[in-house]
């Protein structure tokens, strides 16, 4: 009777088993906020966990003001490579798929959104700013004013160039709305989640998730490796969340830390220069340095920017040797507030570096090298003032009549002393040398 139990049990457990095998999943990943190199490495680990479980499909659910190139074209890049289909839904109501998040619902395998939601304004962005529209241009033959911006220059004309033909090959790809896209990048256009379902460019509206799921049941997508037709009846999603690897890239990657980290480092080192054998400092601002040239590495950095950095702390360092009046502090503070300005070399929002973190940086760097700097070089030239150093050039007084060697009082100690001359009690002497603890004594010029 037991034997029958137990056969019972592991046959119940095997079809449970099976049928949890047979269950299809899908995987939620969450982006929110700016694009950037710690949601490239989000998305590139979800999706080859995703590839690895062999689950049905991945759903993005994105809200996000844009963000850089780079990141969003690695994005890009691993979805279309992905074996596993992608889904970028623009949710919750009231969020958006900005600048390089359109980029990215062109490029999914399926584009939906939730009501009350958009997504355009996809004109590339840098410090130089967008391109502005050339003012009074004519009217077309229908009476419409051409409102198309016009490149200021080579260099705009090249990204924008660039970025149209980029998002109408994945508009051709997914077979999307691509005369909507180019519009997207080069006039900035915007369209709300009703109106890319009727310009194609989405392909559906879901109220939530599990709307979602239903009205992508039966649908046919294509991958590398071939079409495949969704089976989400009854699938089971799981939230991915990012991991600690990706949690600390993203707290890294962050442009104000890497900032800090930067001004940290370099302060560390300065002081451990100045200072040979403190260690501690050495130590804390190579790692600070280190981490934050590997957050650069990933950011969009104008080197220029570096440079005057490193230009404004020499000048302020430099106020602190040179009596200029002023000149190089006023000049190394300038030189290191501009240079922080146009350090990230982006104007996306979540990419910039705090105005007010620069000019508290500005005002505290300016204080540490005039004024700290300042007063240790003071200090350094100040008489010696206790130690071996100061014995040497002190007086003392002969403690008793003496020829070599005999005893003197200095600073209330009574010392060995060596002399060439002889010497009487209570006569001053001056101290001009010292051999371990007996030390060299002449009688003072009593015509001095």
């Amino acid at each position: 009777m037991s034997l029958l139990l137990l056969i019972c049990l592991c046959v119940s457990g095997l079809a449970q088993l099976h049928a949890e095998a047979q269950t299809p999943r899908g995987f939620l990943l969450e982006v929110s906020g700016a694009i950037g190199p710690a949601t490239a490495d989000y998305l590139d680990r979800a999706l080859d966990k995703a590839e690895s479980d062999g689950v049905e499909l991945v759903v993005l659910q994105m809200d996000t003001p844009g963000g850089l190139d780079t990141s969003m074209r690695a994005i890009i890049k691993r979805i279309i490579a992905s074996q596993v289909p992608v889904v970028t839904y623009v949710a919750p109501s009231g969020a958006r798929a900005a600048s390089a998040g359109t980029y990215i619902l062109y490029a999914s395998h399926i584009a939906a959104m939730a009501p009350a939601t958009n997504l355009g304004a996809a004109t590339p962005v840098t410090m130089g700013g967008v391109p502005k529209s050339t003012p009074d241009k004519p009217k077309t033959e229908d009476g419409n004013e051409g409102n198309q911006p016009q490149a200021t220059d080579a260099k705009t004309s090249k990204v924008v160039n660039d970025a149209a033909a980029y998002i109408r090959s994945l508009a051709n790809l997914r077979k999307r709305n691509a005369d909507w896209a180019e519009k997207a990048v080069r006039e900035a256009a915007s369209l709300s989640a009703e109106e890319a379902l009727k310009q194609g460019v989405i392909d559906l509206v879901a109220e939530d998730v599990n709307s979602l799921l239903s009205e992508l049941h039966g649908t046919q997508v294509e991958l590398p490796l071939g079409s495949k037709t969704l089976n989400t009846e009854n699938l089971v999603i799981e939230k991915h969340l990012p991991d600690w690897q990706s949690k600390l890239l993203s707290i890294i990657s962050n442009p104000n830390l890497a900032y800090i980290l930067m001004l940290v480092g370099i302060y560390g080192l300065i002081y451990e220069f100045a200072n040979p054998g403190s260690i501690v400092p050495g130590t804390v601002g190579a790692i600070s340095l280190l981490l934050a040239l590997y957050a650069f590495h990933l950011l969009p950095i104008n080197y220029a920017g570096v440079a005057l950095i490193l230009l404004g702390l020499a000048l302020m360092v430099g106020e602190a040797f040179v009596p200029s009046f002023g000149t190089l502090g006023i000049g190394g503070v300038v030189a290191f507030t501009i240079g922080s300005l146009i350090l990230i070399d982006t104007d996306q929002a979540g990419f910039g570096i705090s105005l007010p973190l620069i000019l508290v940086v500005a005002v505290s760097s300016a204080f540490l090298m005039v004024f700290v700097i300042g007063m240790a070089i003071k200090s350094r030239n100040r008489p010696v003032v206790s130690g071996r150093e100061e014995m040497l050039t002190s007086a003392g007084v002969v403690v008793d009549d003496f020829t070599g060697e005999g005893d003197v009082r200095i600073h209330g100690e009574i010392w060995r002393a060596r002399s060439e001359h002889p010497l009487q009690k209570d006569q001053l002497v001056e101290i001009t040398g010292r051999e371990g603890l007996v030390l060299k004594v002449t009688p003072v010029d009593k015509e001095k």
